[in-house]
């Protein structure tokens, strides 16, 4: 072949391939929509197969609060152990927020409690698996889900909103206090809660007691109205029982914990709460002895008159009042001396999850946004008893309506001024396990409250020693 005849070929060759590759751009150009509506389909949460829509990154932090052009799919895993219809009214909330953002899709996935979502979590991550973009978890697990470094701050979102300052001083302070560290807000209010005393006050007026003020009426009160083999005076949770506890250590004038580094589960106070708790089953024979497994079952009893009195959670109010064929009342725990109260914030918030895509970080904060508006938070609180994050849910005609027909779910607003902090320190899993082990301890009779708590604060001591 001539020199000539090589350079026509190779040059023919050129013109076919700059033709194939124009084809190529035009064809990509031309029709962008099934490529972007077929990956997240095909693959429904999993975050790493979307990487192709990375290239968005500057739409999520110049705008977070704006819907995302491509459609994307989020996983948000949710507890619901709790008495009411959690998995049917976060379903409604999806439909709604999707009929808004038709190219945003809500995947929830219901796990038993918080401890469930947590631990699935961080099975989920250590194995090298992607976590979901949005989870409920407890807000005390704050500090463990940072130095895991799972979570993400949320503060360049809230900036991004065009009201954000206004949107994140509508929350309680109470509530909100759970979300901060450092200086960052790492997780937004929604199932929050108090620990309450529910009692049956038909049966308190019929034996012409009165809702108990101090340590005293509550243990005369519970006396009085146990009925052996038949109904409890008070029945007082602690399968899980630090959280239940510390209406009483706050009542005392002690809380268990005074900054992420340090409790005080030997303080003389905290022990003395210790006793009394005993003291309802073995000096006064008002409540089951030992540890009472009966977290799930307590509403029940209450409500079926087994029991005249439960300790447990706000978010449990709904529940009780559908079944309950008597007048429900719901107060603080009495405190030890007469005309004080105490209870503790509990719940959970919303965290998002390191290792999404911007659009899906994107989608998420939409979301939340749209689940914690005023009118979802009244309606929330409504439905299943736990308190409304926002102030201004308390304003919507809805939330007014429903006090005027549900006092209770006032009551339990304007407890939030004798809560306390929740238990939340670092290393928090480990702490936590080693409180209810001693507590436990002193509950069964294995130990005295003494022993067992200053047990406890040794060893606490030094799952903390690393973080002070």
């Amino acid at each position: 072949m001539s020199l000539k005849h090589k350079v026509l070929v190779l040059v023919s060759l050129l013109l076919v391939l700059s033709m194939a590759l124009a084809a190529c751009g035009s064809q990509a150009t031309s029709t962008p929509a099934p490529a972007a509506t077929q990956a997240p389909a095909a693959t429904e949460a999993p975050a790493a197969t979307e990487a192709p829509a990375a290239t968005e990154a500057p739409a999520a932090t110049e705008a977070p609060t704006e819907a995302p052009a491509k459609p994307v799919t989020i996983e948000v895993y949710y507890p619901v152990a709790v008495d009411a219809p959690i998995a049917k009214i976060l379903n409604g909330y999806i439909a709604e927020f999707e009929k808004e953002n038709p190219n945003i899709t809500v995947k929830p996935v219901f796990a038993g409690g918080y401890g469930d979502v947590k631990t699935t979590i961080q099975t989920t991550i250590e194995g090298g698996g992607k976590p979901p973009v949005l989870a409920v978890m407890l807000a005390a697990d704050l500090y463990d889900l940072v130095n895991a470094g799972y979570i993400v701050p949320l503060d360049d979102f809230i900036k991004a909103m065009p009201n954000g300052d206004a949107y994140i001083n509508d929350f309680f302070p109470a509530f909100l206090a759970n979300s901060k560290y450092d200086g960052k807000i790492w997780s937004i209010p929604f199932q929050r809660s108090v620990v309450t005393l529910y009692y049956n006050a038909d049966l308190f007026e019929q034996e012409g007691i009165k809702p108990p003020d101090s340590w005293q009426a509550l243990a005369e009160a519970a006396q009085k109205l146990t009925i052996p083999d038949k109904r409890w005076g008070i029945e007082w949770p602690s399968g899980w029982p630090y959280w239940l506890f510390q209406p009483l250590a706050i009542g005392n004038g002690q809380n268990i914990v005074k900054s992420p580094t340090e409790v005080v589960f030997n303080d003389p106070k905290v022990i003395e709460a210790v006793q009394f708790y005993i003291d309802l089953s073995h000096k006064y024979h008002a409540m089951p002895e030992g540890v009472q497994k009966n977290w799930g079952n307590a509403p029940a009893d209450f409500a079926s008159g087994a029991a005249a009195m439960i300790v447990h959670s706000s978010g449990s109010l709904t529940g009780i009042l559908k079944q309950a064929k008597f007048k429900v009342g719901v107060m603080a725990v009495p405190g030890k001396e007469p005309g004080t109260y105490a209870t503790v914030t509990g719940g959970g918030n919303f965290y998002m999850l390191k290792g999404a895509t911007p659009e899906q970080q994107q989608a998420a904060w939409k979301f939340i946004e749209f689940v914690t508006q005023p009118k979802y938070a009244a309606d929330f609180s409504i439905q299943t008893g736990y308190i409304a994050t926002r102030k201004s849910a308390y304003d919507t005609d809805a939330m007014k309506a429903y006090i005027a027909k549900v006092p209770q779910a006032g009551q339990l607003k304007d407890m939030l001024q004798y809560a306390g902090a929740e238990l939340s320190v670092m290393n928090l899993g480990k702490v936590r396990n080693i409180f209810h082990k001693y507590l436990q301890a002193a509950y069964n009779g294995q130990m005295t409250p003494e022993e067992a708590m200053q047990k406890a604060q040794q060893e606490a001591d030094k799952a903390l020693e690393m973080f002070k």
